[in-house]
């Protein structure tokens, strides 16, 4: 048997459900190549993102710290804080990260922290505004908005209007030839895992800790061709731009989407597939180079995705239904072949640690998760509460005000779980039994339980508070006023 890991490789899929991987649901197919892995792996049952969406969610992963924890108004990782790469770099190993494009995980907002290589594939059309229209389709949309605005102000007008100029879009798209290579707005997984082969060939002879970050199950859902096709779907690129504009349209109904979830499904499902594909491919790539049982694998998402099971779509971050917070746990570790089903709810705020620990390096003070590493070398259980939350309806954190909306908090510990909305002043009491659609427990039944949970979410609020790092939550806001000064600088006139 092997002594264990040497290395580790950590990859996360934006948006990937936790029901698309690892036998944990009915699509075990979508994900073969992970699903072989279960039979070799600790596979986490119940993992939990410990924010939604992204930018509540990686905090936690990196740096083992709850989202809000230094402030709603702090997005990021702070200048200076501690990271899972910062404690490997500083131990010795040679680190890289490679990020799809995610506009939310950038240098700037410091994600590149103890990184030696560090790309995330951002490009000017990255950028809140689109400063690429010409001015005709600049002139276009300002009509628009004003005709819209008018028509909105009369009754019944408003939705007639929607639906007309919507089928005129869709009718001045239908001819462009537009590939999904050309609508796809994110790198695609083969794109990313390339540059992880290009680097561990040149930096695998030591150490080294490597993270990837996947976008292909991320909406606009434009999957590559192959995987369609592999699972057996002949829906073609014009289809896939008709479906995700209506995704995406405001104001429709539940009932008029569900006639078109089905196929977005698909396009979702083949970008997981894709994913699944290309992290094989990286896989065998590390067998080639001899690391595979030198190296342990961590796959997990950021968060889920809806597709109605509440009546929503995407992931805004207004409720913390399990389609978005539940997500999937692999952790396939040399050195311990044997496949374990772990049950205990985990957050991933304790990932970090864990990995630390499992590589035997130590975990900085400032990280507030647990390692579970030696409790799951002796199969042991753990029953500690674990936490989710993020401001309520904050879609845009490029918007500062947006950041300052109340808190959304979900407490879980053994099978319940109590959802605390702070914007709406209502709770939602659970008791989940692989049944995510439950309805919640009336406010009689199981009172002891929604104490408890009601006294840890007291307790992660206070402890919120007290703990909070000063000196980085100021680093972090002098970081954001030096980029607003510099972008005030760039857009001034000589």
């Amino acid at each position: 048997m092997n002594a264990g890991p040497r290395s580790l490789v950590l990859i996360t899929v934006d948006c990937l459900r936790a029901d698309r991987v690892a036998v944990s649901g009915d699509r075990s197919a979508i994900t073969p190549f992970l699903d072989s892995l279960a039979g070799e792996s600790f596979v986490f049952r119940n993992a939990y993102a410990s924010g939604i969406p992204t930018y509540y969610s990686l905090p936690a992963l990196l740096a083992s710290r709850y989202p809000l924890a230094l402030g709603r108004d702090v997005i990021g990782i702070a200048p200076g804080e501690s990271t899972i790469a910062t404690e490997f770099k500083d131990s010795g190993f040679q680190t890289a990260a490679f990020v799809a494009g995610n506009p939310y995980v950038s240098s700037a907002d410091g994600y590149s922290a103890g990184f030696d290589t560090f790309r995330n594939f951002l490009s000017t059309a990255d950028t809140e505004f689109d400063e690429g229209h010409s001015s005709q389709q600049s002139l276009r949309g300002r009509a628009n908005r004003l005709l819209s605005k008018a028509c909105h102000t009369l009754p019944g007008i408003g939705a007639a209007y929607d639906e007309i100029y919507f089928q005129y879009c869709q009718r001045a798209i239908r001819n462009d030839g537009a590939s999904f290579d050309n609508l796809r707005r994110f790198p695609s997984a083969d794109v990313i895992v390339d540059c992880a082969i290009g680097w561990l060939q040149q930096n695998s002879a030591s150490p080294f800790f490597l993270w990837l970050h996947l976008m292909d199950p991320h909406a606009p859902y434009y999957p590559r061709p192959e995987a369609l096709e592999e699972m057996g779907s002949d829906l073609d690129s014009f289809e896939a731009r008709r479906l995700n504009s209506v995704w995406a349209r405001e104001g429709l109904s539940s009932r008029r989407l569900a006639k078109h979830r089905e196929c977005v499904e698909i396009l979702y499902d083949a970008g997981v597939c894709w994913a699944d594909q290309q992290i094989e491919r990286l896989a065998k790539r590390l067998v080639e180079l001899n690391l595979w049982d030198q190296c342990a694998l961590a796959v997990t998402a950021d968060h889920g995705e809806e597709f109605l099971d509440h009546g929503g779509t995407f992931h805004a971050p207004v409720d913390l239904h399990e389609e978005l917070i539940r997500v999937p746990l692999l952790m396939r570790v040399p050195g311990h072949p044997q496949s374990r089903d772990v049950k205990c709810p985990m957050g991933l705020i304790d990932l970090a640690p864990t990995l630390l620990d499992m590589l035997d390096v130590p975990a900085p003070a400032s990280f507030r998760g647990r390692s579970c590493w030696r409790k799951l070398k002796s199969n042991e259980s753990w029953d500690w509460p674990v936490f989710t939350e993020c401001a309520y309806g904050c879609t845009n954190p490029f918007r500062a005000e947006t950041r300052l909306a109340s808190r959304v908090l979900s407490v879980r510990k053994g099978e319940y779980k109590l959802i605390l909305n702070f914007a709406t002043g209502s709770d939602r009491f659970l008791k989940l039994n692989h049944d995510s659609k439950i309805a919640p427990l009336p406010l009689a039944v199981e009172s002891g339980a929604r104490k408890e949970l009601l006294e840890h979410a007291k307790k992660h609020l206070n402890d919120s508070l007290k703990s909070r790092d000063l000196d980085l939550r100021f680093s972090a806001q002098i970081r954001e006023l030096r980029s607003k000064w510099a972008q005030s600088i760039a857009v001034t006139p000589n």
